[in-house]
């Protein structure tokens, strides 16, 4: 496979190569960054260098990743948060660093690996071998609620919910500076990044619509502790468009500042609400869970600093 070039700059100073790799690379955890680094498949500026490197910014890092390998989902004892379950849906409350389905560089420990395990073959088909039972996904760095169906009839059910919007999710966030209204809506269409094809963008062009309604639940110094909702559901879409208007998501070191935050390990983004039409008997059912402990944590830090 032909090798990746990334730059580096100033942003990116005093940051470890393997994290600067696993930030860029969604597909790539950390670990295999290293390994990647370790058997000399990486170079800075045309040189190999240990995994422990850190950027001083300005490099251009050049990265072979391996020729992917076939994937088969099968069912891995991994513990799940069930929030709800019957026989034609389930709801799990999804940790942060947990990816949903089995890709490149994710080949097990997924989300979808723990649930063969959990449900056996009462999973839908509609979304492939390699996603059964997934209606929609959040990222990997994001926490909360998921749901997946255990049959097609469900599926098929639950994604038409998606595109008239019976379906609705709720997320909380904090994001970085001070919203200036108590609330809003971001009306921008997103598409792929021009230039960085792991990242989406707002874009003019070959974008899809894209609405996210946001409202303030609590204002500290430099910092919104905001809910969003989302009215279409486009990839990485409340990150994408609360950067966009200047406040991105603490913690997103790909559409925010690209230094990791202390004691977080993804971005405090939070699937907190879910709301959708049940799919055998049309019965509205709400759901909800509580944050994580990290984004908790920086609640209550914040907090304290006033």
């Amino acid at each position: 496979m032909e090798p990746i070039r990334l730059t580096a700059n100033s942003e990116h100073a005093g940051i470890r190569l393997d994290s600067f790799l696993a930030a860029a690379l969604p597909d790539l955890t950390r670990s295999a960054a290293a390994r990647l680094i370790e058997t000399g498949q990486v170079t800075v500026n045309g040189k190999t260098v240990s995994k422990s490197c850190k950027l001083s910014g300005h490099e251009v890092v050049s990265a072979t990743l391996p020729d992917p390998e076939p994937i088969e989902a099968v069912p891995q004892d991994i513990p799940l948060d069930v929030v709800y379950e019957d026989s034609n849906v389930i709801v799990i409350n999804k940790p942060v660093g947990l990816v949903v389905h089995p890709a490149p560089g994710h080949p097990d420990g997924t989300l979808v690996n723990a649930l063969l395990y959990h449900c056996g073959d009462s999973l839908s088909g509609v979304g492939g071998a390699l996603r059964p039972g997934i209606v929609h996904r959040i990222d990997r760095d994001t926490s909360g609620l998921i749901i997946a169906a255990k049959n097609d009839a469900a599926h098929q059910a639950l994604s038409a919910q998606l595109q008239d919007h019976t379906l609705a999710r709720t997320y909380e966030a904090v994001v970085v500076g001070n919203l200036r209204e108590d609330s809003g809506t971001v009306d921008a269409p997103i598409g792929r990044h021009h230039t960085d094809r792991k990242k989406m963008a707002v874009t003019t062009h070959g974008g899809k619509p894209a609405v996210t309604h946001w409202e303030v639940l609590e204002r500290f110094q430099g910092y919104t502790h905001v809910r969003c909702r989302l009215e279409t559901g486009r990839t990485h879409q409340i990150r994408v468009h609360m950067a966009y208007t200047g406040h991105p998501i603490y913690g997103d070191t790909v559409y925010g500042a690209k230094k990791p935050v202390p004691g977080l390990t993804g971005q405090c983004l939070h699937a907190a609400g879910l709301r959708f039409l049940h799919p055998r008997t049309g019965e509205a059912v709400e759901l909800s869970c509580p944050l994580d402990e990290e984004f908790t944590a920086i609640l209550e830090k914040l907090r304290r600093l006033g």
